[in-house]
C-alpha cells in the first residue's frame, strides 16, 4: 500500500510518501515540504498547492491520502487559509478516487509515539526509530555517489507529513484485523 501523508498549510505544506509492504516496516519514498512566498497572492499559493498535489498523485498514485484535520489556532484568518488548502488538497485526491482519511493531531501523536501528548521533538525521534534514516545521514556525511543524487535534511512539515501517513498505516492495520 502505498501512502501519501499530508501536513496541512499554503505557506508550508509537508508531503510524504509511504510504502506499506503486508509484512515489515514502513519505507519512506519521497518527501518534501512546499513552500509558497507570502508576497504572492492566495490565489496563487492555493494554485501552487493543487499543482504539487496533483503531480505528487500522478507520479505515486498512492492508495490512500491521509491529512491532518484542521487545527484551529487564534489567528483565524491562517485557519481558514489552511482549511481552504486542505480543500484543495482533498479535491485532487477525491478526483482521481484516492480514498482520504483524516486524524486529529491527537490521534497521529497516539499512533506514532503511544502518547497524545507528545512534543514535536518526540514524534521526529519516533518517526526516524519507526522509519529508517540511516542511507539518508550516511549518504550526506559521505557525500553521494555518482548514482545517489543528494539527500536534504528533512523539515519538521516533513516529519509531520510522515507521522500523519505513519497514523494511517497504524489505523489501516486496525481496521483490517476487525
Amino acid at each position: 500500500m502505498i501512502i501519501l501523508g499530508i501536513d496541512p498549510g499554503y505557506d508550508r505544506l509537508g508531503i510524504a510518501i509511504l510504502e506499506k509492504p503486508v509484512k515489515g516496516r514502513e519505507k519512506l519514498l519521497f518527501s518534501s515540504c512546499l513552500t509558497t512566498s507570502s508576497k504572492e497572492t492566495i490565489y496563487s499559493r492555493l494554485l501552487k498547492v493543487g499543482n504539487e498535489i496533483s503531480n505528487i498523485l500522478e507520479e505515486f498514485t498512492p492508495d490512500a491520502l491521509a491529512i491532518e484535520t484542521l487545527f484551529i489556532t487564534k489567528n483565524q484568518k491562517t485557519a481558514m487559509r489552511v482549511a481552504e488548502a486542505r480543500g484543495i488538497i482533498m479535491y485532487e485526491a477525491i478526483k482521481k478516487n484516492i480514498p482520504v482519511f483524516e486524524y486529529s493531531p491527537m490521534q497521529i501523536k497516539m499512533a506514532v509515539t503511544g502518547d497524545g501528548t507528545s512534543d514535536k521533538l518526540r514524534i521526529t525521534k519516533m518517526v526516524r526509530a519507526l522509519i529508517s534514516m540511516a542511507p539518508l545521514l550516511e549518504n550526506n556525511k559521505k557525500g553521494p555517489e555518482p548514482s545517489k543524487p543528494p539527500v536534504k535534511p528533512l523539515l519538521d512539515d516533513e516529519y509531520d507529513a510522515i507521522a500523519v501517513a505513519l497514523a494511517h498505516s497504524a489505523m489501516y492495520r486496525v481496521m483490517n484485523l476487525k
